[in-house]
């Protein structure tokens, strides 16, 4: 394990210097870029420290403490064919687990662990599109360099297509101050709202399309994407049998003379869902414990949700997101949560002389219907969450704290907190404090 983590720590640097040697910080391409080349890797050590349990289930997370690791490294490769048009390939090895599989929490802590693992790593393709920006009218601002975005520019009223599979939440409920696991908050009802059940496969990325509408100081973005072949799978429905469609409108704004914008993103889930009730009534008829997947039917489960960012002063920001689904049909893909609330804030370095540095706090409640109690209490299991049993209900609540220190140009430390009270909604287990470490370089 040690020689492991010494091999990685060894790679992150090499990328962390390597690019510093090709491009200055203040070296801007002259012309849009027609190729690049960047890379990513980000490794995150994270426990769970024992905490109170009277009884556990198969989903539950683990009550005497464990630490697991995951790991990636993405290269990321684009090419512009032609005018406004981005072809973008993000080949990636992953490894490790979850705490506890990735089960336990339904707002789990380590938004890098997908709902499937391995010891040694193993490669997969999780990005492979195709973006054409169309430029109509308005100001010219210039567009940097990052991952994922080629160099150059385009007019402030535009039209985005971009087609093929990436993750939904590349374009929708995006946050500049909690979005992103490999550089922010961890927690997955911060990073992305946790009632947005959003299409994907078991590690979070789809096929489709979306277009994105920029006027002036708005934004509308549609999108339709291809769901699992059964819910949380790691095969998408390749007839597109099953489908998701996106909405979101976006306003910006400057508030006290400071960037602001409040965006309300809707989905609509076409697909072979069961609906709690009907697995209670057929367990109570047939014994045993119920089970979504024995009454499913093709069916619709949507939700409504709302992000807002905020910056505050020069170098503080603060976020919210709140949202609902519908309680009735399971959810699909990404979390067992029919409701939730979230907020924020995120400070940067400049006050004591760490410009590169973050240090924030946030905060997430995050509850369930009725009927989704009553079935997770008969004895049902969610996508991640299912303690056997349910006798003392109670909202999940969920407090997270991180410092993020630059090391380097590319490279930066993560320390991270969370406190977890009522684990999988159950005020019989926990409270939980769990720990991490996050090390990311990128170029």
């Amino acid at each position: 394990m040690a020689e492991r983590f010494l091999a990685r720590l060894c790679v992150i640097c090499a990328l962390a210097v390597w690019p510093a040697a090709v491009l200055a910080d203040d070296e801007t391409p002259a012309q849009p870029e027609t190729f690049a080349v960047h890379g990513q890797m980000t490794l995150i050590d994270q426990g769970n420290l024992a905490f109170t349990s009277p009884y556990s289930g198969v989903n539950s997370l683990g009550s005497k403490g464990e630490a697991r690791e995951t790991f990636d490294i993405t290269l990321l490769l684009g090419v512009r064919p032609w005018r406004g048009a981005e072809i973008w390939i993000n080949p990636e090895f992953d490894q490790g687990f979850g705490l506890s599989n990735t089960e336990g929490v339904a707002g789990f802590p380590n938004g890098e662990g997908a709902k499937v693992g391995e010891t040694d790593p193993y490669f997969q393709l999780h990005r492979f599109f195709l973006r054409q920006t169309i430029d109509l009218s308005g100001d010219t601002a210039r567009v940097d360099p990052d991952l994922n975005q080629l160099g150059g520019s385009q007019t402030a009223n535009r039209l985005v297509v971009t087609l093929g599979k990436f993750a939904v939440t590349d374009v929708f409920d995006t946050n500049k101050f909690a979005h992103d696991p490999k550089h922010d908050f961890l927690n997955w009802a911060l990073i992305d709202t946790g009632s947005f059940d959003y299409a994907a496969d078991a590690w979070g990325y789809s096929v489709g399309g979306a277009v994105e509408w920029y006027q002036g100081d708005w934004t509308l973005r549609t999108g339709v994407f291809d769901l699992s072949i059964v819910p949380n799978d790691k095969v998408l429905d390749r007839s597109f049998g099953q489908f998701q469609i996106e909405g979101e409108i976006e306003r910006r704004y400057r508030l006290g003379g400071r960037d602001g914008a409040v965006r309300l993103t809707g989905f609509l889930t076409r697909g072979r869902q069961g609906l709690f009730e009907d697995a209670i009534a057929l367990a109570q008829a047939d014994g045993g414990p119920p089970s979504t997947a024995a009454v499913r039917a093709y069916r619709s489960r949507g939700g409504v949700s709302f992000n807002i960012e905020q910056q505050l002063t020069r170098d503080l920001g603060a976020f919210a997101r709140g949202g609902v689904a519908d309680g009735s049909v399971e959810p699909y893909e990404y979390a067992d949560i029919d409701r939730t609330v979230a907020a924020g804030l995120s400070l940067n370095g400049t006050r004591w002389g760490r410009g590169g540095d973050t240090l924030a706090l946030a905060g997430v409640v995050n509850g369930i219907s009725a009927a989704h109690e009553a079935y997770l209490a008969a004895g049902g299991l969610g996508i991640l969450v299912g303690d056997g049993r349910l006798p003392h209900p109670g909202p999940e609540q969920i407090a997270e704290t991180y410092y993020d220190a630059a090391l380097y140009r590319f490279v930066s430390l993560t320390f991270d907190y969370q406190f977890v009270d009522h684990p999988a909604y159950n005020r019989d287990r926990g409270p939980v404090s769990i720990f991490a470490a996050r090390l990311h370089a990128q170029f």
